[in-house]
């Protein structure tokens, strides 16, 4: 009998079942209990919760630790709306995206960006309410009247979606690359449904305020009308009896209680008038209704109600209109609050510099999967696996929340600079100038903190890990900078699988990892500048067992916390255990200098450092990679004035052994900043050697070009002069034939003279004339001749003969090709072949 075994994903709809083999070999990203049965039985899975809020705890101790929260709340502060902000950082705190949903948020990132770029089709949201539109679909759900303000909400959304879907219409009516730049928000701004009569209703009725207009209905301005007319009577009256008190008149004042017009008695005194008192006191004084005015308060009281019922008339139907197109304009806002996300995805990306990664599925222990990736704007997919260099490329990235806090303090020092400037510049005017050198010395000293905070860029770290290498171990001193390039690679990678902008300066490769764990410790805080290294081994086997091949795991202090030889090999274990079947890829600091050299052991590690000043005493927060950090705390003792008796003597007890290996760190940094030198100079040679060969390529073809040319305009010159030694010769030709018909014709006085010896003609017409035959023999040789041998072509300037004018005429312009010559005769040009002027 077979059997088999059902396991469903707690998030989906469906169950999937297996064969009890793909079963064993499987590790399944939901932990449960299976039950093995044959295949017709009826099966049921127990869900471990336990295990699983384990693993959530595991999630939410790596994000807290990482500060994810704090740049959750950054990013959402590009939102425009109140709702775009929560869903933003919704969205972000999820992280549960698959690897083709990161691929579309990045192109929609890259869609919104390039959005921004075009500047006429920016996603700006700022002038929208959601919370109003969202109150107001509520509202006519249940069939409530919607209020001024609320319709003016949903009519200011309904109207920005159509501008925004007109000005993407004429974006892609002048280039339709738009089109596909825009892509996938192009798809859903064009499939937009706006009610533009909705909107026209609206604003015919309801004012900018939010207030009901008269015009809304016959019945409110008749209402309306009426209430304005009481309130005028009654105040004339009021005004008149306080007229008539002239004793008084200067302690009354009319006053508006509950809706109902009074007077008012500013001290405790008598009036002669009659009325309903309706308060009294010895401060606040009293407040009568007279009794002429009630019954005008009252018949305002009933024209208010009027114009109240008729306004909520006008929203009931407002409402009731609304209603008709309820779910496309939930529909609209549900997409206009995703796009508001977005756009804070892309506004973040642009404040701030970043760069759109590109984002690869990594192969699986032992299996090939699918690699796709996206950089740019353009996206890539294969079916099959392919090599890469490195698993995490990321040059010159920043740590965001540095970057963030560093640009607070420098706007809030500006922010200062600017405060004491127009204080300074107000004491001036009012002359008041007691403490004016205070002011300058504080004024002075807040602008060169500006200075030092502009010069005091946060330094951008590097990160180039082969495709070979499973666990990085960086080393070096308390405060160098570990634990931040830890949160910054950790930061990166969620930032990426996020849909957001890695902050880097150039081009990034990241692999889309399933889970970042990190260990870093509880006090460690950026915002608090503090910085703590304590080991927590249970939530690192707690990261241990929830890790797999596409996990990142980042460790600080690896090994620290308990005695130092322990510690360290209790370090070395836990790093060989990743290595050997644990994460994708493992990023551990420690000082335990036994870590350093699993490097030498195991092609699975690599060794990096933080490059310290010894000159300064300062750390300079940039990585030295494939360089194991060696201890300076003897040197930096020693360079700060300790005795030398103590420092000898801790020489002494740290070892020889210990020291000779400090010395061959040393060469090694020295040979490695040495290489990096001769290989940037090597770069360098290189971009200057392929700069000479594409410029000897271009030198090349201009060349051949030339030469072409050249080749073509002879064979066209030769072409042409043949084409005139043609004419040439036919010309003579036919004049040499027209003289023998001419000479063969003789005239009456001859006829004699030809009867006698005609048979004597031809002899001597050979004598006389030669044959044409020899005439285009001597043309062809003639032709024949070199340029030396012909007569020299007249000069610019020259004074030639031309036979067929009989005159001389001065050369204006010769041109051999064309076998022609342009020559000046008086007031008139002409243009003449060579052969008809002697020079």
């Amino acid at each position: 009998m077979d059997y088999c075994a059902l396991f469903v994903n707690p998030n989906a709809t469906s169950v999937s079942v297996f064969p009890i083999t793909i079963i064993k070999s499987v590790r399944f990203k939901y932990p449960c209990f299976l039950r093995q049965a044959p295949v017709s039985a009826n099966l049921s899975i127990t869900y471990d919760d336990e295990a699983t809020n384990k693993k959530s705890s595991v999630h939410h101790d790596s994000l807290r630790v990482l500060e994810w929260g704090s740049l959750c709340d950054a990013v959402a502060s590009f939102a425009g709306t109140s709702l775009g902000r929560e869903a933003t950082k919704a969205q972000l705190c999820s992280l549960n995206q698959t690897y083709e949903e990161s691929l579309r948020l990045l192109e929609e990132t890259n869609a919104a960006v390039e959005m921004h770029k075009h500047g006429g089709c920016r996603l700006d949201f700022g002038g929208i309410d959601a919370v109003l539109v969202k109150s107001a679909i509520l509202q006519a759900r249940r069939s409530l009247p919607v209020d001024g303000n609320k319709a003016m909400a949903v009519a200011a959304l309904l109207q920005l979606a159509d501008t925004l879907q007109f000005n993407l219409k004429a974006a892609i009516k002048e280039d339709e690359d738009w089109y596909r730049r825009f892509m996938p928000l192009t798809e859903d701004i064009m499939g937009l449904v706006i009610n533009r009569s909705l909107v026209k209703f609206i604003l015919q009725v309801i004012d900018e305020d939010g207030s009901v207009k008269d015009s809304a209905s016959s019945m409110l301005k008749h209402a309306r009308d009426r209430v304005r007319m009481l309130e005028r009577k009654i105040y004339h009256l009021m005004e008149s009896l306080i007229r008539n008190e002239k004793s008084e008149a200067s302690f009354l004042e009319v006053s508006n209680i509950d809706g109902r017009w009074c007077i008012k008695s500013v001290a405790d005194r008598l009036t002669s008038f009659k009325g309903l008192l309706l308060s009294s006191g010895s401060v606040t004084g009293s407040i009568v209704e007279p009794l002429s005015a009630v019954p005008l308060n009252d018949e305002l009281q009933q024209a208010r109600a009027s114009a109240a019922k008729a306004e909520a008339d006008v929203l009931s139907m407002l409402s009731e209109k609304m209603q008709m197109d309820l779910d496309e304009i939930e529909q609209l806002l549900d997409i206009i609050i995703r796009l508001d996300v977005v756009n804070a995805r892309a506004t973040y990306s642009l404040s701030f510099g970043g760069t759109c990664p590109d984002l690869f599925l990594p192969e699986g222990n032992g299996t090939s999967g699918s690699v796709a990736s996206i950089s740019g704007t353009k996206s890539s997919k294969a079916a099959y696996p392919i090599k890469r260099e490195w698993t995490l490329y990321l040059p010159k990235a920043y740590n965001p929340l540095l970057l963030q806090q560093h640009r607070q303090i420098l706007q809030k020092a500006r922010k200062d600079v600017s405060n004491a400037t127009n204080e300074i510049r107000r004491q001036k005017q009012g002359e008041i100038m007691s403490r004016k050198g205070d002011a300058d010395i504080d004024l002075l000293s807040l602008e060169m903190q500006v200075t030092a905070l502009e010069q005091a860029q946060p330094v951008p770290v590097d990160f180039f890990i082969d495709h070979k290498t499973r666990v990085l171990v960086i080393t070096g001193p308390n405060t160098g900078g570990k634990t931040i390039c830890l949160k910054t690679v950790g930061l990166a990678a969620m930032m990426a699988k996020s849909g957001l902008h890695v902050l880097a300066s150039e081009s990034v490769k990241i692999p889309w990892f399933d889970a970042v764990f990190a260990d870093i410790g509880d006090e460690q805080s950026l915002s608090q500048s503090l910085s703590t290294f304590s080991g927590h081994l249970k939530r690192i086997s707690d990261i241990q067992s929830h890790s797999t091949s596409r996990s990142l795991v980042l460790l600080d202090e690896v090994g620290a916390g308990t005695n130092p030889l322990e510690g360290a090999a209790l370090g070395m274990s836990l790093l060989e255990s990743f290595a050997e079947t644990g994460a994708l890829l493992t990023i551990a600091t420690t000082h335990h200098g036994e870590l350093k050299t699993l490097k030498y052991s195991n092609d699975a590690f690599e060794n990096a450092c933080m490059e310290f000043d010894e000159v300064n005493l300062k750390p300079t927060f940039k990585i030295l990679w494939g360089v194991p950090g060696r201890s300076n705390a003897i040197n930096i003792a020693e360079r700060l004035g300790l005795p030398s008796a103590i420092v000898d003597n801790a020489r002494e007890l740290y070892g020889a052994a210990s020291a000779e290996i400090d010395e061959v760190i040393t060469d090694m940094e020295r040979f490695k900043q040495d290489f990096k030198e001769q290989l940037e100079e090597a770069q360098h040679h290189v971009l200057l050697s392929k700069d000479l060969y594409e410029n000897l390529l271009v030198a090349r073809r201009k060349i051949m070009e030339h030469s072409t040319d050249l080749r073509l305009r002879k064979m066209r010159e030769i072409s042409e002069a043949a084409a005139v030694a043609r004419s040439i010769l036919h010309r003579k030709v036919r004049q040499h034939r027209a003289s023998v018909i001419q000479s063969s014709q003789p005239n009456p006085a001859d006829k004699s003279r030809h009867s006698l010896g005609i048979n004597g003609q031809y002899n001597t017409a050979e004598y006389s004339e030669p044959p044409i035959a020899s005439k285009c023999a001597s043309f062809v040789e003639d032709i024949k001749k070199s340029p030396s041998e012909k007569s020299q072509l007249p000069k610019i300037g020259d004074i030639v003969y031309v036979s067929s004018l009989g005159r001389r005429v001065t050369v204006l312009r010769v041109e051999p090709s064309k076998n022609e010559i342009v020559v000046q005769s008086g007031n008139m040009k002409l243009k003449l072949k060579l052969n008809d002027v002697q020079t």
